[in-house]
């Protein structure tokens, strides 16, 4: 590793983030494409952690990861109460959220609504 951030599509950003949640047993993973919907990121995705410490050893080990493997630094909000940790890695968002603090949000349902049933942009 050089140092530098590997130049690397968002689609192998979002294989090794993918591949990062799975290793750390995150469950309910659901990727979104954002392409052509949002400019903030081209994918973003959503996880659930069984328990507070749990969310924030998925989130931790993300961000290392994405140092280590890609030299990508992500930023971390959230972690210190656990319920919901939001990590940027440019052009993909990752949310990590606690079962019932998803339930409670429902990020994926507004992110996958169908536009074309008459869903205000």
């Amino acid at each position: 590793m050089t140092g530098l951030p590997m130049d690397v599509s968002s689609e192998e950003l979002l294989e090794h983030i993918l591949a990062s949640l799975n290793d750390d047993k995150a469950e309910d993973i659901i990727p979104i494409d954002l392409r052509g919907k949002s400019s903030m990121a081209d994918y973003m995705v959503i996880c659930s952690g069984r328990s507070s410490r749990q969310v924030a050893a998925i989130s931790d080990k993300l961000q290392d990861r994405l140092k280590q493997n890609l030299g990508r630094l992500s930023k971390l909000e959230g972690k210190d109460q656990g319920d919901w940790v939001l990590i940027d890695a440019g052009d993909v968002i990752v949310h990590v959220f606690r079962p019932e603090v998803r339930e409670f949000y429902q990020l994926e349902k507004m992110w996958m609504a169908p536009t074309a049933t008459g869903a205000r942009n």
